[in-house]
């Protein structure tokens, strides 16, 4: 199969769908990978690295979409990207079709076969693909909270771990999944008095059982969320409903609830955003502000962090870019039902229930033929 790996276009996106030693492990099963230039020089990789590993490069994106049978990138295709995608193409990236009606109507109009990162499951039914940036992306959204807590970003101005004689900042993390997981894990070593909510009660026996003892556990309701909110520093959104938009857990009223300076961090905005009043940032712009509290929803976290990033997220992918190559994505979906589930759209046809109830689009089963 021919492999097109593109830049990233995406604002300030510095990750690669593929590192070195995946393009040698593409080449070893007998595929052609075409790698466009520079695409890995915001991750630490340069050309004559995938040129050693066996890969060509290509000047142009235009010119790496027109050549590959399979496009592997990291971020869903932008505007400039739609003409681009082939009829009969296979991209396999994130996607979020569920918060991008554009971008679903673009890749439905293309005749493009779409998998989506994000909705492949593994055999525990849980999403492997997802996984590895939620792990950086949770982090990095207290990191990035701790940041514009600082008076000079417009935060309240606290040290999020606080000193000795002072209290630590409160930091409320909404939904225990990987991403939640990672923020309370992070903001409890930092030494934050932290807690963590969710509907599964087995899920927060779990939590009390591993995490610190500075991470308290919540049911989550309205009525819970609405109590912690005016004396929380940081808000931590990171409610997953896979493929499906994220529910608004912070209504435009329950902002007021929280003290001027306060930050909330939307790490689901991939997916629409946990809180009302969220809107997608990028890293050059990273907030804004509602009713004196900092929002931050940038849509590619982990980009900020791309040498990191491509790592992990190339460990995860790699395996099945490899079935997909070797197999075709239709035997490679037969022989695989989670990764049948992470096919979006086919030939203009919308696959995923919940992208097709998004948009109030028909939806059509997958069939295998």
């Amino acid at each position: 199969m021919i492999i097109g790996v593109p830049k990233e276009i995406k604002n300030n996106e510095n990750r690669v769908a593929v590192t070195p030693a995946g393009v040698k492990e593409l080449v070893k099963h007998g595929h052609t990978v075409y790698v466009q230039h520079t695409a890995g020089e915001g991750s630490g990789f340069a050309d004559d690295e995938y040129v050693k590993a066996g890969a060509k490069i290509l000047p142009t994106i235009e010119e790496t979409y027109a050549i590959a049978d399979m496009i592997i990138k990291v971020k869903e295709p932008i505007e400039p990207e739609y003409k681009l995608v082939k009829k009969g193409q296979l991209l396999f990236t994130y996607f979020h079709f569920a918060s991008d009606e554009e971008l679903t109507k673009a890749m439905i109009a293309s005749g493009a076969t779409c998998i989506a990162y994000e909705t492949v499951r593994d055999r525990m039914g849980l999403l492997p693909l997802l996984i590895p940036m939620s792990e950086v992306a949770g982090r990095m959204s207290i990191q990035e909270g701790a940041r514009f807590l600082e008076k000079p970003q417009g935060g309240k101005g606290l040290l999020i771990g606080g000193v000795p004689g002072v209290k630590p900042a409160k930091v409320l993390v909404l939904g225990a999944g990987v991403v939640g997981r990672n923020a309370a894990l992070m903001a409890a070593g930092l030494g934050a008095d932290v807690t963590i909510t969710d509907i599964s009660l087995p899920t927060l026996r779990h939590v009390a059982e591993v995490m610190p003892k500075n991470v308290k556990t919540l049911y989550s309701s309205q009525h819970n969320i609405e109590n912690e909110l005016p004396d929380t520093d940081l808000v931590i959104g990171s409610v997953l409903v896979p493929g499906a938009k994220a529910p608004h857990l912070v209504t435009k009223d329950m902002v007021k609830l929280l003290a001027p300076g306060s930050v909330m961090v939307d790490v689901a905005i991939d997916q629409g955003g946990c809180f009302e009043t969220s809107h997608a940032t990028s890293h050059d712009e990273p907030v804004y502000v509602v009713d004196g509290v900092i929002h931050y929803a940038v849509a590619n976290i982990p980009g900020a962090v791309p040498y990191t990033s491509t790592l992990a997220l190339t460990n995860a992918t790699l395996p099945y870019a490899l079935r997909l190559a070797d197999m075709g994505w239709v035997e490679a979906c037969k022989a695989d039902a989670g990764l049948a589930q992470g096919v979006n759209v086919v030939d203009g046809k919308v696959t995923f229930k919940a992208v097709a109830e998004a948009w109030n689009l028909p939806y059509t089963p997958l069939e295998l033929k």
